[in-house]
């Protein structure tokens, strides 16, 4: 099943759901995943992404192991 049918498919049972409770935490759920997980972070946490995305792309990294062992 593609996924244009799987939509179809979930607005059918939706549509025949009676329980507001329920409709309304489905609502809720997708309300929820809407959202961008950027836009929660703060500007410090965004740079400090972007940072280590920049040092990743100009191929600074350090080895996981090494890693924990800075960490430890």
């Amino acid at each position: 099943m593609d996924i244009q049918t799987s939509k179809i498919e979930l607005v059918k049972m939706i549509l025949n759901i009676e329980n507001d409770k329920f409709i309304e935490k489905i609502t809720e759920f997708i309300q929820k995943e809407k959202v961008d997980f950027w836009d929660e972070l703060s500007v410090p946490e965004q740079e400090e992404i972007e940072k280590g995305i920049k040092e990743l792309n100009k191929g600074k990294r350090v080895e996981f192991n090494d890693f924990l062992k800075k960490i430890s």
